[in-house]
C-alpha cells in the first residue's frame, strides 16, 4: 500500500528526523552535506558529511544548509532530504510519499512554498506543513485544545520556537535566534577572548554536552580541551571548569530567558495566569543544557519542566498528524491556506 511510505519531518537546523507511518521513527542524521565546489558535485549527506566538518580540502566543504531555522541554500537542502528520503523508504521508484514538515512559527508563505517545492524535488507527491509550536506540543502529549493557556518553547539548533496556545491554535508566538548553535559560539567565543584558544563547533558541542549549565554549578568539574593557540598558532591544549562554561553561557541563557517574558508580556492576562499556573514546557535538543529550566524558574517565578524525549518531539508530532490525518486535519496547511474547524 501507498500510504505505508508516507513520513514525517523534523528539517531542523543540525538534525533531521524522520517517522515512517505504522513504524515510527525511522531515520535521524546530522543536516550536513559534503559538496565539491569545484563542480558542485554533491559527495556525501548526513553522518558522512559531518564526520569530514573541519577535515576537508579547500574544495570540499562540508555545511548545513539550513542556518537559524531558515534555508540557506535550497539545492544543497533539496539534495539532503532526497538522500534521506530515499533511506527512509527505499529506492523504490513509485515510493513517492505524502509527508508532514514542520515549520517554524512566522515563516512566510513564500517560504511555505519554497519548502513544499523541496520537498516535491526531493520525490514526495504531496506535502502538509504543520507548525513547529503544534507539532512539538502534539509530540509530548499537551491538552491544548480546551480553552487553558499552555506555554511551550521548542529549542532547536539554530532557533527557538515560542508560543502560547489555547483552544487548539497558537495565541501568541514569537521566533528567536538563539538556541544550540548559539550557546556553541557563545563557548568559543569565550575560549578566544579569554585562553586565546581556538576550538571548532564540534568541540565546542562537545563542551556544552560535558561542563555547559545554564546555573552556577555546586561543584565546578573540569576537562581538558584541545585547539588552536591563536598568539603562536599551534595546537594548544587547557583545563576548562564548569564554571567558566557557565560564565560563558550566561548572556546567551539571559537572552532566552527576555525572550520568553517578552512573548508572556503579550499574552491575554487569563492565559498567563494559566502559564503561571501549569507552567513552561520545553522541547528540542537544545532544551538539553543542564539547569535551563532551573534558570528559567528563578528569573521568571514560572514552573518549568524539560519533555521526557525533547529531540523527539517534533517529529512524533508530525508523525501523529500522519497517524491520524482526520483528526489533526485543522492543524495542517497546503503552503496555500489553513484548513480550520
Amino acid at each position: 500500500m501507498a500510504q505505508v511510505n508516507d513520513i514525517g519531518i523534523d528539517l531542523g537546523t543540525s538534525q533531521v528526523l524522520i517517522y515512517k507511518k505504522g513504524r515510527g521513527i525511522v531515520l535521524r542524521e546530522p543536516a550536513v552535506v559534503a559538496v565539491d565546489r569545484d563542480n558542485n558535485k554533491i559527495l556525501a549527506v548526513g553522518s558522512d558529511a559531518y564526520r569530514l566538518i573541519g577535515r576537508t580540502p579547500g574544495n570540499i566543504q562540508a555545511v548545513r544548509p539550513l542556518r537559524n531555522g531558515t534555508i540557506l541554500d535550497f539545492s544543497l537542502t533539496q539534495a539532503m532530504l532526497h538522500g534521506f528520503t530515499r533511506l527512509a523508504i527505499g529506492r523504490h521508484i513509485l515510493a513517492r510519499p505524502r509527508a508532514v514538515i514542520s515549520v517554524p512559527t512566522g515563516v512566510s508563505e513564500t517560504e511555505k512554498r519554497a519548502i513544499i517545492s523541496i520537498m516535491f524535488d526531493a520525490g514526495v507527491r504531496k506535502t502538509q506543513l504543520l507548525d513547529r509550536p503544534i507539532a512539538a506540543a502534539l509530540g509530548i502529549g499537551l491538552h491544548f485544545q480546551e480553552a487553558y493557556g499552555n506555554m511551550i518553547v521548542d529549542m532547536g539548533a539554530g532557533a527557538t520556537d515560542i508560543a502560547v496556545l489555547s483552544m487548539g491554535d497558537v495565541v501568541v508566538a514569537s521566533c528567536v535566534p538563539l538556541g544550540g548553535d548559539a550557546f556553541d559560539d557563545a563557548i568559543i567565543r569565550y575560549l578566544r577572548k579569554k585562553h586565546n584558544l581556538l576550538v571548532g563547533e564540534r568541540t565546542a558541542e562537545n563542551i556544552k554536552i560535558d561542563l555547559g549549565s545554564a546555573v552556577q554549578p555546586a561543584e565546578p568539574i573540569e576537562m581538558e580541551v584541545t585547539g588552536r593557540n591563536l598568539v603562536s598558532g599551534l595546537p594548544k591544549s587547557q583545563m576548562i571548569s564548569s564554571l567558566e562554561i557557565y560564565e560563558a553561557l550566561h548572556d546567551t541563557v539571559g537572552d532566552l530567558i527576555e525572550a520568553l517574558e517578552a512573548v508572556i508580556e503579550r499574552t491575554p492576562p487569563q492565559l498567563t495566569s494559566d502559564i503561571f499556573e501549569e507552567g513552561i514546557v520545553l522541547s528540542g535538543g537544545a532544551a538539553q543544557l543542564s539547569g535551563l529550566a532551573d534558570a528559567i524558574y528563578q528569573v521568571l517565578d514560572i514552573p518549568c519542566g524539560v519533555a521526557d524525549d525533547p529531540q523527539t518531539s517534533i517529529v512524533m508530532g508530525c508523525g501523529q498528524a500522519l497517524e491520524d490525518t482526520a483528526a489533526m486535519r485543522e492543524y495542517l496547511s497546503d503552503g496555500r491556506h489553513h484548513w480550520s474547524r
